[in-house]
Parts: structure tokens; sequence; C-alpha cells
């Protein structure tokens, strides 16, 4: 239903979250952002809870009061962290972390908003995975889970295609965010380096990932559902070395 914007963005206040909130907000949604710290943004329609996604305890508790307080027909899972280790040193507790981040909470967040996007109807979500789910070394939990966000949005996109509801993913490649920073050292030559390995010779802006997002969040394009979008600078195609 082309009128009722309210969304949720997980991961709302920093990077390609904080940008995707911007986004919608500048399209005339109504914005709730879940993340460990309240958003910097400053807007009568952007909403906060604070919560810690890894617990899946304090996630089902926040996502049912998000769902008891707002009518959300557009969720935007983007919340994610790396745990970047080679095989030898890969801990299961990070990928047990990851498995509750990447997927878990997408299962969670769903599960809460479903039965009003049934209702309508209409239902948009998005998953933002990466393009590391290609493979990349050290990227071990972080590759695994958000590949699984792959196999997911499609079986969904299956299952909710009826009830008005599509599924699709945004496959992020190097976008220059604070997690991108964890990693490269910023103005390294390193960066330098990544940036001209990269086919269109630079790396992303958070904006470039929100512009996609906003694409499958439109109303109009109900005919678009179960699609990977890598938005990538066409390392998706070619190779990447961090």
């Amino acid at each position: 239903m082309a009128d009722h914007k309210i969304a949720a963005v997980t991961g709302g206040s920093a990077g390609i979250g904080k940008a995707i909130c911007e986004h919608l907000l500048e399209q005339g949604y109504e914005v709730v952002s879940l993340a460990r710290r309240a958003s910097p943004i400053t807007h009568p329609r952007l909403h906060n809870i604070e919560v810690d996604l890894t617990d899946r305890a304090a996630t089902g508790e926040a996502v049912r009061d998000m769902a008891r307080r707002f009518e959300v027909t557009t969720l935007v899972h983007n919340a994610g962290v790396i745990r970047a280790a080679l095989l030898p040193d890969v801990q299961l507790s990070d990928l047990d972390a990851l498995v509750d981040l990447h997927l878990g909470c997408a299962v969670q967040m769903l599960q809460a908003t479903l039965p009003a996007m049934r209702a309508r109807r209409f239902g948009r979500l998005v998953l933002l995975s990466s393009r590391a789910a290609l493979g990349l070394q050290t990227r071990t939990s972080y590759s695994a889970t958000k590949a699984g966000m792959l196999g997911m949005a499609r079986t969904w996109a299956l299952e909710l295609a009826a009830d008005g509801i599509t599924v699709n993913v945004v496959a992020p490649g190097p976008v220059r965010t604070d997690m991108f920073y964890d990693v490269v050292q910023e103005g390294s030559e390193k960066e330098r380096q990544l940036a001209a390995s990269v086919p269109v010779k630079r790396l992303g802006e958070s904006a470039d990932v929100a512009r996609a997002v906003g694409f499958f969040a439109d109303a109009a394009n109900g005919f678009v559902t179960g699609q990977v979008l890598y938005v990538c600078g066409g390392t998706s195609v070619g190779s990447l070395a961090l």
C-alpha cells in the first residue's frame, strides 16, 4: 500500500544504516532505528530503539515492543559486524554471534512485522548482505552468514509473494564506513591500492547503498523479489584483495 510508509532499519546509528535512515526520511517514511546507540539524526519522524542485536533475548523484546508501537511494513536489516580471522584463528563464538546478528535477527524482525504486512497485503524486506558472500580471505564467519542471507531471501520471497511482500538483498562491496576503516587505515597506501583495484576506480559511499535499498523499498517495485543487487563497483565480477 503506497501511502503506508513506516520503516524499521537495524544499525541505523552510523555508516550505511544512518544513510539508509536519511534516505528513507527524505522519501517521507516514518523510520525506526534499532541499534546499540541512538541515531545522531534529529528528525520528528525518526524514532530510536536502543538494543544489542547480538543478544537474542534482548532483540526479541525490542522487536515485540516495536511491533506494538509501530505498524512497520518496510524492514531493512543492515546491522552487521565482521570478526575477521584466518581459518586457524576462527572462534566458534564469533560464528555464533554473527549467526544471531545477521540471520537470527532477520528472522525475529520479520516474524514480528509479518502480521502487519499481511494485514495490509504489502511489505518490503531488504537484507544487507555483502560482496564478501562470494568469498574473501579472513571472512569465514562473516561470509558464511552474509551468504546465508541470500538463501533466506529467496526462500522468503517465494513464501510471501502472494501476500504482496517482496524480499530482496543489497550486497555492498568496499564502502567507506567506520567498519571499513577498522580493517583498512584511512588515508593509507592500502586504501589507495584497494580503490585502484575496484573496476570503477573508487570506493563506495554509504549513499550509494542507500539508493539501492530505496529502490527495493519503493512500493512501485512490487514485481522485483528474490533478487540480489551488488553495489560493489564491479568487484563481484572481478577480484578484490584486502
